[in-house]
């Protein structure tokens, strides 16, 4: 943990408000949290499981909250904890916010979309990048976030996972942020990343759970094949962990708390090139 973050979670008795990444959620009853009376997470999607889970064990309110550097920085915030649980609530004032096919035509309500924002909070380019600049602002001042998410009829948004980070298995898309939001309340798991690899007999990608096992768990086929049972009684059939379970002794993450599925991606190519080698000794 950042020395920041551990020190506000140290300290008792003055804290009343936290904000706070997810990936830090998971750590809440190793610290004393009795003065805290909220924590706003953001950064990252934030599943009613965890939320749930947080307020049942220490009885504090979690909301969540959005932006991004780009705009400067919050758009959205839930007014109410326990409304529209899994949303990061409605956008603020002078925001207009759309949810856009990849085609670029509006989506309806409950559809999902990327999410574009223009208000005067959003900035105007990258320095000297003008074809980033280009790629991610329209000539209307909408910002192409690269975030999926879909708004419900009363103007609440939910964040469901990034575009470049979706997999795409047969025609389907599957949100890695969704199937790590399930797991996470699953009692065999400590922490987990969910990443797409391609499968050559399938010819499409498939999802892969990179899982630290909680305390107590056998690393092994029995727990693998548990964990995705488990999961796939709880998820439609395009969702399911076809590629299995990986153990790992930490998730990597960046300074932020954001997952580098990139280096697990890495990690699992070059596992199954060892593994290749071993079958043709």
């Amino acid at each position: 943990m950042g020395a920041s973050v551990e020190g506000g979670l140290t300290r008792t008795g003055r804290d009343r408000v936290l904000s706070v990444l997810p990936y830090y959620h998971i750590y809440v009853s190793d610290y004393d949290l009795t003065s805290l009376k909220t924590i706003t997470s953001g950064a990252a999607p934030l599943t009613k499981e965890l939320i749930f889970g947080v307020h049942k064990r220490l009885g504090i309110h979690v909301k969540q909250a959005y932006g991004l550097s780009e705009t400067s920085p919050v758009t959205h915030i839930q007014k109410h904890w326990d409304v529209a649980l899994g949303s990061v609530g409605p956008a603020l004032p002078n925001q207009t916010v759309l949810f856009m096919s990849p085609d670029a035509k509006e989506v309806p309500h409950g559809t999902e979309g990327e999410i574009w924002i223009r208000g005067p909070n959003v900035f105007k380019g990258y320095l000297n990048n003008e074809n980033a600049t280009k790629e991610c602002l329209t000539e209307d001042g909408f910002f192409k976030t690269g975030d999926i998410g879909y708004r419900d009829e009363d103007g609440n948004m939910y964040v469901t996972d990034r575009v470049k980070e979706l997999i795409k298995y047969k025609g389907f898309q599957v949100a890695p942020a969704e199937l790590e939001g399930l797991l996470m309340g699953m009692e065999d798991v400590q922490d987990v990343a969910v990443v797409g690899v391609h499968d050559k007999e399938r010819e499409t990608e498939i999802p892969v759970a990179c899982i630290v096992p909680a305390k107590g768990v056998v690393r092994g086929r029995e727990a693998e094949e548990r964990i995705v049972k488990w999961v796939a009684e709880r998820v439609a059939g395009h969702k399911q962990l076809r590629g299995g379970v990986r153990w790992v002794d930490e998730v990597p993450k960046s300074a932020s708390g954001k997952i580098l599925r990139r280096e697990l991606r890495t990690w699992l190519k070059e596992e199954k090139e060892k593994g290749r080698v071993k079958a043709r000794l």
